[in-house]
């Protein structure tokens, strides 16, 4: 049965899984996503977001995407969230992706405003009215390090009232939007974002978190938001203190080779990427390995 509001909760920006191939880029190695996704489901998480930046969606063909949605949602148990993004340059091909997780079963999308366009606000305005047009409920992203466009609260206003999106993935790394959002639009749900503020977003009454890291430690990130939604702060900030220095990672350009090194640390697959993402030098790495270390041995895992 799909919860009342799927967006809410831990989800997961899945990784996706990797192995060198004999020619040309890394394969997707499908049979360990969907081990992955039913893993995250046993170990607290809510459910995922596949195909986001962090699963390297730019780099997939369109039938790599497609599968990678329906993989997510042949593995999900019962209840648990398949949220695919659904980011693209225009909104043409976002409405495609979207009509495509929605006819394979997914409850709601997740959606960035145009890819590598500045769009003003009647293009944003146009670009999410287009999606909505789907059917499927539409979390908004916000990620203006990313794609230059600010889903600022006055623009998330409109766009609720309008009723075309129900949620905003916040990344900006201000957590003062948090505030300003709700009071603009009461009644739409300002999801964290940014892993090394989900702490301060939970205490400020966030209803989800959509995480990176929880790839490598969902127990952990699980635990995490839990305690902190219900004010333990007792449990969440020893948690989040040992986190914090993996959790930053989110909001670095590496992040997605630091986030599947330390899945590979922890006895997951992460593996490759896909170019133009490169491996971490061997500072970055020592830095990774150090702070994953530190939490396998407090008992993370």
């Amino acid at each position: 049965m799909t919860r009342a509001k799927p967006w809410h909760g831990v989800l997961v920006a899945t990784a996706l899984p990797l192995r060198a191939a004999r020619s040309g880029g890394p394969a997707i190695d499908f049979d360990t996503y969907a081990g992955h996704i039913a893993w995250l489901a046993a170990n607290g998480c809510d459910g995922v977001t596949p195909n986001g930046s962090l699963g390297e969606y730019q780099n997939l063909s369109p039938e790599e995407r497609a599968r990678v949605v329906t993989t997510a949602l042949s593995a999900a148990p019962e209840g648990f969230t398949v949220m695919p993004g659904v980011a693209a340059y225009g909104a043409d091909e976002a409405r495609r992706w979207a009509e495509q997780a929605a006819e394979a079963g997914a409850p709601a999308v997740m959606l960035l405003p145009p890819n590598s366009y500045r769009a003003d606000h009647r293009a944003v305005i146009d670009h999410y009215r287009r999606v909505a047009g789907a059917g499927v409920p539409v979390v908004a992203y916000n990620n203006p390090h990313d794609t230059k466009v600010d889903l600022v609260p006055e623009l998330l206003a409109e766009l609720y009232a309008e009723g075309l999106i129900v949620a905003v993935k916040e990344f900006s790394g201000d957590i003062r939007r948090f505030y300003q959002i709700t009071e603009l639009a009461p009644g739409l749900d300002v999801l964290a974002g940014t892993d090394d503020l989900a702490l301060e977003m939970a205490i400020a009454g966030s209803s989800g978190w959509i995480a990176g890291y929880p790839n490598a430690f969902p127990r952990a990130c699980a635990a995490l938001w839990a305690a902190a939604t219900q004010g333990d702060l007792a449990t969440a900030l020893p948690l989040y203190r040992t986190l914090h220095p993996l959790l930053r990672w989110d909001s670095r350009t590496e992040f997605v080779q630091a986030i599947k090194f330390s899945m590979d640390l922890v006895g997951r697959h992460g593996g490759p990427c896909r170019r133009p993402r490169l491996p971490l030098t061997p500072e970055h790495e020592a830095l990774v390995r150090e702070a994953t270390e530190k939490a396998i041995a407090e008992g993370l895992t």
